[in-house]
């Protein structure tokens, strides 16, 4: 980071999510001036209680006007936009809610910055968290920022289309880049997710509070990292001097039977079959069978990913452990 950005000023959409919170704590760490983007109130005041130093705002997606006053009013010099529910499950339930915020959202973001950095002269770095999702069922592995797009999923088909016009902006003179981000996971992550559900539920029975674990395809393949490390590729992604798409990936695929295998084992339970549940109701309509990225343009920036699967699973199940215990009666 040169003297001239010691001090950004920075638009972090999706604030209240996962990513947000680490990617909000760690830029105010660095004495950034953040303002934090949220869908709800509750969203907004759950990252003033985290991050008090941080500037909320509530904001929807879907209202351009709200959007460009807010942009306007910020004149960010950064924005990251991880704003959009990320269920993939969700989005065949809502298509066309999760085209219009995942895959429209991130337009009217782009707009309005290409609009201040037009009209004022006032750059902006723009970074959009793509998916893996947006690669589809491919049977190409790994995959690369090269790799076809041919998503299987409403939500993989509205990140296509958000990444392709982030790629639109960058050709107009915008540094607009696309983090193509895999799976990644930490203790703060929903339970409405796979591995949270696996982590939480596998302390919950270690602990004697649950007898089972029930799951859709057990044998899907994904490539899994740790959420912070995937906050550091933002940062570098942003701060690259060129703009372009990447890839952000451990390069190490495993199952989710692999991820309930070492969740169990990390409790001492070998025989872990006998609690899980598998229930076909759970499988989604489609689910690419393996996402495995190469992220080798994104390491030349210096990035590595510093949590294995198996340290991420630990970590995980131990922190489920150390909240139950907490509980009041535990």
């Amino acid at each position: 980071m040169t003297a001239e950005s010691a001090r950004d000023v920075v638009l972090v959409t999706g604030a209240a999510g996962q990513d947000g919170g680490y990617l909000v704590d760690r830029l105010l760490g660095e004495g950034h001036a953040v303002h934090a983007m949220c869908h709800s109130t509750q969203g907004a005041e759950r990252v003033s209680a985290l991050t008090p130093a941080a500037r909320t705002h509530v904001v929807d997606l879907a209202d351009a006007a709200a959007v460009g006053v807010l942009v306007e009013a910020v004149q960010p010099t950064q924005i990251f936009n991880l704003a959009g529910n990320s269920s993939v499950a969700r989005s065949w339930e809502f298509p066309a809610q999760a085209a219009d915020v995942i895959g429209v959202g991130p337009v009217r973001i782009l707009d309005a910055a290409w609009r201040l950095q037009t009209a004022r002269g006032h750059a902006v770095r723009f970074v959009q968290a793509s998916s893996a999702e947006v690669f589809g069922d491919t049977e190409i592995s790994p995959q690369d920022e090269t790799t076809p797009r041919v998503p299987v999923t409403p939500y993989g088909a509205a990140k296509a289309f958000a990444q392709d016009l982030v790629g639109m902006y960058r050709s107009r003179g915008m540094h607009a880049s696309s983090a193509i981000l895999y799976n990644h996971e930490s203790p703060t992550r929903p339970q409405s997710f796979v591995a949270r559900k696996i982590s939480h539920e596998v302390a919950r029975i270690a602990l004697g509070q649950s007898d089972r674990l029930v799951l859709g395809n057990i044998d899907v393949e994904r490539d899994w990292g740790y959420a912070p490390d995937y906050v550091d590729a933002l940062l570098r992604i942003a701060r690259a001097d060129r703009a372009n798409d990447y890839i952000v990936a451990t390069g190490e695929a495993h199952s989710v039977r692999d991820f309930v295998d070492v969740a169990f084992r990390s409790v001492g339970i070998d025989d872990w079959d006998r609690y899980v549940v598998i229930d076909p109701a759970l499988y989604r309509p489609a689910d690419p069978k393996r996402l495995v990225g190469d992220s080798t343009r994104l390491r030349a920036l210096g990035w590595s990913p510093t949590v294995r699967f198996d340290q991420l699973v630990h970590l995980m199940v131990e922190s489920d452990l150390a909240q139950l215990r907490a509980e009041p009666g535990a």
